[in-house]
């Protein structure tokens, strides 16, 4: 169980980003174009995962979008930023009118959570402590390839494609990820615009507003 310290959040970090976050939630609530999958011919494709020596770590970003968490007890939206490198990932969520609601940050020490409150919580996977503080699973380690079209190498996946090899969906740990629209393989890096997390308990949209990758 994650224990509670006291914990500060950066004010003028939070500031921008909290206006940022507002602006587009005001400016970006318009619908992401649909994609047809029935008139579409999908394959699936099985990934077995890779030896230790052959994983890549994902990619760097930096990303500001908007977020929705549905499950059978609550139903909340907002805002988020997430800075995500090989050794660290810091998020930040917002609510809707840009009020900060967490800072979750990962390390090589493990993972902090600081409240709206500004008290910190300690774990040692991201899932755990979400769930536990916010009442909503965050499936970091996975999370952090399905982002950028990409299943994770660790564990095995299924892909499912198009009949131009643009990734529709993926399964992988137990959820389900959907790309509206299609996630095109032509271009590198992966930029994906919407995707949905879901598992037999939980539902997470995302909508990447803006992509910067390093």
């Amino acid at each position: 169980m994650p224990n509670a310290d006291a914990g500060v959040l950066t004010a003028s970090k939070l500031s921008w980003l909290a206006i940022a976050g507002m602006l587009l939630w005001l400016s970006g609530c318009a619908t992401v174009p649909s994609t047809d999958t029935a008139s579409l011919t999908l394959k699936t494709v099985v990934l077995e995962p890779l030896a230790p020596a052959q994983i890549t770590p994902a990619t760097d970003f930096n990303i500001l979008g908007r977020i929705s968490i549905q499950d059978r007890n609550q139903r909340t939206s907002g805002t988020f930023r997430w800075t995500h490198s090989v050794s660290s990932d810091e998020i930040l969520l917002f609510t809707p009118l840009g009020q900060a609601v967490a800072e979750i940050t990962r390390d090589s020490e493990g993972v902090r959570l600081i409240t709206s409150s500004l008290e910190a919580f300690y774990a040692d996977n991201t899932g755990d402590l979400t769930q536990e503080i916010l009442g909503w699973r965050l499936p970091l380690e996975g999370l952090q390839y399905w982002i950028q079209g990409a299943h994770s190498p660790l564990t095995r996946a299924e892909k499912v494609l198009d009949n131009q090899n643009n990734v529709v969906a993926l399964r992988q740990d137990g959820w389900e990820i959907t790309y509206t629209p299609a996630v095109s393989t032509s271009s590198s890096p992966l930029r994906p615009k919407a995707l949905a997390l879901s598992n037999d308990y939980l539902r997470i949209k995302l909508i990447v507003d803006d992509w910067k990758v390093e």
